[in-house]
């Protein structure tokens, strides 16, 4: 380990961490909020061609954002590990690093690609599809794969400029990216009459300008530093063996909220439909926990790469504050709106109010998501990935006795969604939070300068 020379921080620059914060969270949270309107558009453009378009999208779509999930380490590390070289004042290596995370970024895009091209008909029939949903399924599939390989590319190299600490670069990019999306997917869906396989191609070109776009710019950035665009075997090993234990950390996630979706769906119709509408509102709340779990990717990287170790402290204080108080805010909020908000969403009156119950529980446990969300984004940008993805089988280990005993308790109605959202919104969450807090509380990952 290369370290640099321990510096004092000093009043200002702690008095100035709220502006660094939001100058990186706002524009990543207009980003993250982006992103998910490429599948919102498809949704709203193939709704109007009829309910087995509309299902088939809906079934394929949640395989592709799957699959880019489990990539989402792409941004993760590269931010990481870029922030912390420009930290320490070596900018061609962190761009040197960016560059081999967006050529690991291409070549998974790849493999996933070819598979999910030859695989997308028995995949879509393993999820249960047939007749024509089944059709139309394979046919979204099919041809959002080349975009697939676009969009890890653009994953990597939003981590890249994320550890430039711009975030806002990645905003533009992604709204002039969703705007491109909408006028392809019109003329090809109802101009040229493509029905679904139109809406994949039109996103997938779309994403392949994002991609084109990103190059264009670190293209330049590279040559400033005069850095080949070849990569390093070494270096794309090197973010290919930090990216698998963010990865673990992301599949411990997904079958956590898999899991939770099972049990939901054995609850029966009601208490299945009332989950939906409630991990939808948990994951927008979510987004702007992320964005400041972003901030702290950036920020907490490049402070420990330049030994700033009183900076990386208050960075740290301020981001749990924000984190656990904004978890705060909006648990009141949600707990006064709850018996409305199910308006806003279904006529059904029995979904209504298991929705209200579910909500509740979800109001109590947001102080505990804000701390969640912030802790981690802190340790991802340490660089803490090994601890994150052990922690993670622990948490999982903990928390699947837990779904367990919802599952089998003899719990009916909505008393049965309260006891599953509990689990989930309080418990599993409650249990991350102690061994993110406990690591963080140690010091142990304050590791200094260029790893």
């Amino acid at each position: 380990m290369r370290t640099t020379p321990r510096r004092t921080v000093t009043q200002p620059a702690i008095s100035g961490v709220n502006r660094r914060i939001l100058a990186l969270a706002v524009p990543a949270l207009g980003a993250l909020v982006a992103e998910p309107l490429f599948l919102l558009a498809d949704s709203a453009v193939i709704g109007h061609l009829g309910v087995d378009q509309l299902a088939g999208v809906g079934l394929a779509a949640t395989v592709v954002q799957t699959a880019v999930g489990l990539m989402v380490f792409l941004a993760y590390s590269t931010t990481a590990a870029v922030a912390r070289r420009i930290g320490a004042g070596d900018r061609a290596t962190a761009l040197a690093m960016g560059r081999d995370g967006m050529w690991l970024g291409v070549a998974l895009g790849v493999v996933l690609a070819v598979v999910g091209w030859f695989t997308a008909g028995p995949i879509v029939r393993a999820l249960g599809a047939d007749g024509a949903v089944a059709g139309f399924a394979t046919d979204f599939l099919r041809f959002s794969m080349p975009g697939l390989i676009a969009m890890l590319l653009v994953l990597a190299a939003t981590g890249v400029l994320r550890g430039l600490q711009d975030t806002r670069t990645p905003l533009v990019v992604a709204v002039g990216g969703f705007g491109l999306n909408i006028v392809l997917e019109l003329a090809l869906v109802y101009g040229a009459g493509w029905s679904v396989a139109g809406a994949a191609i039109g996103t997938s070109v779309a994403q392949w300008a994002m991609a084109l776009v990103y190059l264009v710019i670190l293209g330049r950035a590279f040559a400033v530093q005069h850095l080949s665009l070849r990569p390093s075997v070494a270096g794309v090993v090197a973010a290919s063996r930090v990216g698998s234990w963010l990865m673990l950390r992301t599949l411990s996630l997904r079958v956590a909220i898999l899991t939770t979706v099972v049990v939901a769906t054995a609850q029966g119709p009601v208490n299945l439909a009332a989950h939906q509408l409630t991990m939808t509102m948990f994951n927008a709340l979510a987004m702007v926990l992320d964005a400041l779990a972003i901030a702290g990717q950036a920020l907490i990287g490049k402070e420990l790469g330049g030994a700033n170790l009183p900076l990386v402290r208050a960075l740290t204080r301020r981001m749990i504050v924000w984190g656990v108080g904004f978890g705060v805010i909006t648990g009141v909020v949600l707990a006064v709106a709850a018996p409305w908000l199910g308006l806003l969403f279904t006529g059904d009156v029995a979904v209504r109010g298991a929705f209200t119950v579910a909500v509740l529980v979800l109001a109590a446990g947001q102080p505990v998501c804000g701390l969640v969300f912030v802790l981690d984004g802190i340790l991802i940008g340490a660089g803490d990935a090994r601890y994150l993805a052990l922690t993670g089988l622990v948490n999982l280990a903990t928390y699947l006795p837990l779904l367990a005993w919802v599952h089998v308790g003899g719990a009916q109605g909505v008393a049965a969604l309260a006891w599953l959202w509990a689990a989930f919104g309080i418990g599993y969450l409650a249990s991350r939070a102690i061994t993110l807090s406990l690591r963080a509380r140690t010091g142990a990952w304050m590791v200094t300068g260029a790893l």
